[in-house]
């Protein structure tokens, strides 16, 4: 072709687009008829709820692979699950139990007081940091697909449960044997032993809410994630988990502030229930507290974690 042909040829016109309009209601039908679901929108409490009790069965499978590949690449395997607590206790035992005394004064049997407070602290504060951990670290997971976030922080704390079992009866056992050294107060076996059952059901309630409030908190600010555990030996401290509250805050007036805040409730439930102290009856208002901070935390923390549940791996 020629210029001169070239300049004759008319440029093919490009058609208007097409202007569609749509009424919302329509729209509102389409997304409504193939499932679709904003995104980026906060979900309502019931429809949220529902949606995280079906998904139950991947919450258990979820928790228990977690559980089972805590540990996987040691020689010992899930046998550190019970050694670690069980070195823990046996340091503060010799420490402040036999050299410094603390945990003696007032306690029968220091062995099994220590014991017990290990053991069950370690997994309150375990399960406090999985529920730190169950967003900024399951990012990809959060950004990929759709679900209910608040399956992260059960799911974790559901590991730290799975991991307990086990070793309450190691805890158990070491409470019972304890009883046979001459300077150490009986422990004996009877059917209060029972109610540790209902006594750490409590516990993991109560734990579960707070890894809800830690989870949200920390998505929004992850520098908490650096301040936690400073926060958790505070606690241990005040929960009295290596000596009696009663025999060192009991005289202070604002004793029975650490008498009765959670993490310590639930230290005198299981308590109550394996061991023998004087100090550490059956209390019907320790049994009181128990269920309602356990409701209290899990409702308040849940709340509070559904409240952001548009803003996980957005921020």
């Amino acid at each position: 072709m020629t210029a001169g042909e070239a300049k004759g040829v008319t440029a093919p016109r490009v058609p208007a687009p097409l202007e569609r309009a749509y009424d919302q209601a329509e729209v509102d039908t389409a997304a409504r008829e193939n499932g679709l679901e904003q995104i980026g929108v906060r979900p309502h409490l019931i429809p949220y709820i529902k949606d995280l009790w079906a998904r139950r069965s991947f919450i258990k499978v979820m928790a228990v692979s977690k559980a089972q590949a805590e540990n996987q690449n040691t020689y010992l395997g899930q046998l550190w699950t019970l050694f670690s607590p069980m070195m823990n206790a046996a340091v503060y035992v010799v420490i402040f139990g036999f050299i410094l005394q603390l945990g003696r004064a007032g306690i029968e049997n220091t062995i099994a007081f220590i014991v017990c407070g290990v053991f069950m602290f370690r997994f309150f504060e375990r399960s406090v940091m999985a529920g730190a951990h169950s967003i900024n670290k399951n990012l990809n997971l959060v950004r990929s697909v759709k679900f209910p976030r608040a399956v992260l922080p059960i799911a974790g704390v559901l590991t730290e449960l799975t991991i307990l079992l086990p070793a309450v009866v190691v805890m158990a056992v070491i409470s019972y044997v304890s009883g046979f050294l001459p300077f150490a107060g009986k422990v004996t076996i009877d059917w209060y032993w029972l109610l540790t059952i209902p006594a750490i059901t409590l516990m993991w309630i109560f734990s579960t809410g707070c890894a809800f409030l830690v989870a949200r908190w920390v998505a929004l600010a992850p520098d908490l994630d650096n301040i936690i555990p400073h926060i958790m030996r505070v606690l241990m401290y005040a929960s009295g988990v290596i000596f009696s509250i009663d025999r060192y805050l009991g005289q202070f007036s604002w004793g029975w502030i650490a008498q009765y805040q959670p993490v310590a409730v639930y230290l005198y439930l299981v308590r109550s229930c394996l061991l023998n102290e004087p100090a550490y009856q059956p209390s019907l208002t320790m049994w009181l507290f128990g269920i309602g901070w356990a409701i209290v935390f899990a409702i308040v923390g849940f709340v509070v974690f559904w409240r952001g549940e548009e803003r996980y791996g957005r921020d």
